[in-house]
């Protein structure tokens, strides 16, 4: 399998360095926003667009954030390449943009591919889905220095925090509007089941915990279930988790394999 990057930050470094002598994933390049030389036993680093689309890629993977999925989301489905994705919560501030890269993958006969990434569940939550879902709700608990940098500065005092706070309570559409940066996985967990604007996200600053907390509850035809997970932030950007990585390898070598387990 030819696989395309875009991005090489924290989750493309992780997802390079696990695929790198797997005899059945090659790299031939990688998008990045400034110029830089490959190190050694690093794909082939490139910042022209054109060349990285002149290629021919079966799956190309977005690690950069959510305006390269804005700059290159239906350019990269449109050029026949299945698009995984892991800044999910671009599609919440944006619909448009998700009608668009659907109609494009429809077009090309290639797939915009929702990477699990940092969550799990979704397997359970859109099999749910398929019978009628009642209620669905999304927990994301952080550390409040996890949420500097973002609108939760301007209305709560982070560095003082001694309790656990609410940042935001509402629909996954509306807290992708204010987070747009810190809930993408809130937005894979809508898509999956009850979409953006049934599906209830709690976000909460807890200054008691060193880890991330996020926890699915969902509620339907089926029964219910209730999963969380305590994850390990990574070491070069705390915003994530060490998981991603580890998820959106899994996700990248199913797609080379001839064996899937847990489509």
């Amino acid at each position: 399998m030819r696989l395309g990057m875009i991005g090489y930050g924290a989750i493309g470094k992780a997802v390079c360095e696990a695929l790198a002598g797997d005899p059945n994933i090659t790299i031939p390049a990688v998008l990045v926003r400034r110029s830089r030389e490959a190190k050694e036993n690093e794909p082939f680093m490139m910042t022209e667009p054109e060349r990285f689309f002149s290629q021919a890629f079966d799956v190309i993977f977005e690690g950069a954030g959510h305006q390269a999925i804005r700059d290159y989301g239906e350019k990269a489905l449109a050029s026949g390449s299945d698009l995984v994705v892991t800044s999910v919560g671009v599609f919440a501030a944006d619909p448009d943009l998700y009608e668009r890269c659907v109609e494009a993958a429809e077009r090309a006969g290639s797939r915009l591919i929702i990477a699990s990434a940092g969550i799990g569940a979704l397997d359970i939550l859109a099999a749910a889905a398929v019978g009628g879902l009642t209620s669905v709700r999304m927990t994301v608990r952080k550390d409040p220095t996890a949420w500097k940098g973002t609108i939760a500065e301007e209305q709560f005092d982070l560095n003082s925090m001694v309790e656990p706070t609410v940042l935001f309570e509402g629909p996954v559409r509306e807290g992708a509007r204010l987070y747009p940066q810190n809930v993408n996985i809130s937005a894979s967990v809508a898509l999956a089941g009850m979409g953006l604007d049934e599906t209830e996200l709690r976000i909460i600053a807890d200054p008691t915990i060193k880890t991330h907390i996020a926890e699915v509850e969902a509620q339907g035809a089926f029964g219910n279930f209730r999963f969380v997970e305590e994850l390990i932030p990574s070491e070069s950007n705390p915003k994530t988790s060490t998981l991603v990585g580890m998820a959106v390898v899994k996700t990248l070598r199913q797609l080379a394999s001839p064996v899937v387990i847990g489509l």
